[in-house]
């Protein structure tokens, strides 16, 4: 697709590729993966032509393990820019590009480096447990990273003697304080795409499929979370679709979500949860990634990430950190 982004509004507009455009572009990508050693993970949010050609599509959680573990030469990374830098971090020596270096997120604009240095400097005995939608420069300055598969896991792995500060993620923090107990410190940031949906928007949708559970991101707020059937990760998301006995199921998260749930549950319906002013939800920076930039990324391995030796070491440790908590099993209730 070709996408006009407008960036004085939050939405973007799509115009479908030619078949025989589309079809040319993810055959010249499948070649250029083999040609260049290259593995391409997408995030849930992409657009459907972008999850098609992938070698991995995921969550936040699944795409750092990819991330981790890959033995290709080159990481096309296609989700914001946090994320492709997650990868660098993670493997310094390779090439590490995406399709549109400005596919940015409101939660890592809110949170810039300098300023949480200085609330953590308020209290020495701050725990910092920081959400993935990040600058590598936040990392650098965290205890442990999470995502919005494994928060509750790392919240409740941190330790019991320290001040736990959650960043930067307001109502991602609030859900996990409601399933662990634990008290935080909230940062104040959001996702300005979950919380577009609103307690009206769900109670509207409800009222026209009345028998269809709803299922939630948690960077939802707390108004439509008490209101969901199933509070998940996007990859949980998929679990709880495919185990669930019902026929339609609503969904309150990025629209691109519903493309791979149609591919995973076929013959099952998703209806995504409308905002005021639009029938679905999407997210502008996930959007501003297309096909034609894929591809064009891959023929001159660029835009590149690129960090310093300083930030890459010292960004791995809380990266690693969350890692090694969400391999291990879960301890044994009672």
């Amino acid at each position: 697709m070709i996408d006009i982004v407008d960036s004085q509004a939050d939405f973007v507009t799509r115009v479908p590729l030619p078949p025989a455009r589309l079809d040319s572009l993810s055959r010249d990508i499948l070649r250029l993966k083999d040609e260049l050693n290259a593995v391409v993970l997408a995030h849930n949010y992409q657009v459907p032509e972008i999850q098609d050609v992938a070698d991995f599509v995921g969550d936040s959680l699944g795409l750092s393990q990819q991330a981790a573990k890959t033995k290709a030469e080159v990481i096309v990374f296609c989700g914001v820019h946090f994320m492709a830098e997650t990868a660098k971090i993670l493997n310094p020596s390779k090439i590490v590009i995406l399709p549109d270096k400005d596919a940015g997120c409101s939660l890592e604009e809110s949170c810039p480096a300098p300023k949480l240095k200085a609330l953590q400097e308020t209290n020495p005995n701050f725990y910092t447990v920081t959400y993935i939608n990040c600058s590598a420069e936040v990392k650098a300055l965290s205890d442990v990273i999470c995502t919005s598969g494994n928060a509750v896991k790392i919240v409740n792995a941190a330790p019991k003697e320290r001040d736990l500060l959650f960043v930067p993620d307001e109502n991602l923090g609030a859900w996990v304080m409601e399933q662990t107990g634990r008290k935080m410190t909230l940062w104040r940031g959001s996702c300005y795409a979950h919380v577009e949906f609103t307690h009206e928007n769900v109670m509207r949708i409800r009222r026209e499929f009345p028998d269809a559970p709803l299922v939630a991101h948690p960077e939802c707020t707390r108004a439509v979370r008490l209101l969901a059937d199933e509070v998940c990760s996007t990859e949980k998301m998929v679990d709880y679709c495919k185990r669930s006995p019902v026929q339609a199921i609503l969904i309150a998260t990025e629209a691109g979500m519903i493309h791979r749930l149609r591919k995973e549950c076929p013959g099952k319906r998703f209806i995504p949860v409308p905002v005021t002013n639009c029938r679905c939800n999407e997210c502008k920076f996930m959007k501003m990634n297309t096909l034609e930039k894929l591809h064009d990324c891959m023929v001159n391995l660029n835009p590149r990430v690129e960090l310093s030796h300083e930030i890459i070491e010292r960004a791995r440790l809380p990266i690693q950190r969350m890692l090694e908590i969400s391999s291990q099993p879960l301890a044994n209730a009672g």
